[in-house]
């Protein structure tokens, strides 16, 4: 138990890291959404392949596998007192985890592809990538609502076993609602709050998951 609290707690301080990783690699360092022109998107995302290749992967893809950890090691520790819920919100976990993993792997996949074709055709690259940024952008970006609803049943379920604190428990129905919110028409914005708050929301899950690994 007390070893998979502590894996737990390692797993949640990678998830506030990557996140922290992403924010700098993807708006500091190269920023693809600033280019509107698709043909000048694909050549940035061709000179810079292998930059964003090993961002996706640490952004993604681990951070994908390290919340299929959280999630279940979570579930282990509040299933006692919410067991239903608790299902519910693993369910919801393990789906986010496979989808964050799937979009990291589909960008990554894609570069490869518009790579081979630029050199030759970068009208066609163009095409093609508009086609693989959809996938990546339905599956990758507009993903809040399963989020959101594993943080808010996680934290629902912290309330209600007096786990944890009342103060994290209630920043974690915040953040989940702030993602449900994020998908309606006009209000996008609320997903600011969902990303920048998950950072806040992780470190103070990990801090408390290794300290009760220590006692």
């Amino acid at each position: 138990m007390k070893d998979l609290q502590k894996i737990a707690g390692i797993a949640a301080l990678y998830e506030a890291a990557a996140y922290i990783v992403g924010i700098v690699g993807f708006l500091f360092v190269v920023d693809i959404s600033a280019v509107v022109d698709p043909i000048q998107k694909v050549a940035l995302l061709v000179d810079n392949q292998i930059f964003l290749s090993i961002l996706h992967l640490v952004v993604y893809v681990v951070w994908g596998l390290f919340m299929v950890v959280l999630a279940l090691a979570l579930n282990d520790r509040l299933k006692a007192g919410s067991p239903a819920m608790m299902q519910i919100a693993t369910v919801f976990g393990i789906i986010w985890a496979s989808i964050i993993i799937a979009s990291g792997m589909i960008y990554n996949i894609g570069i490869e592809s518009v790579a081979v074709i630029f050199g030759d055709n970068p009208d066609q690259a163009a095409t093609v990538w508009l086609a693989i940024e959809s996938i990546f952008e339905g599956l990758g970006g507009g993903n809040e609502i399963v989020g959101g609803a594993w943080i808010f049943l996680v934290s629902w379920a912290g309330l209600r076993f007096g786990e944890f604190s009342k103060a994290l428990n209630f920043l974690g129905a915040v953040i989940g609602v702030a993602g449900f919110i994020s998908a309606v028409p006009g209000l996008a914005g609320s997903g600011l709050i969902f990303g920048l708050g998950q950072i806040v929301w992780f470190v103070w899950l990990a801090i408390i998951l290794l300290r009760s690994s220590q006692s």
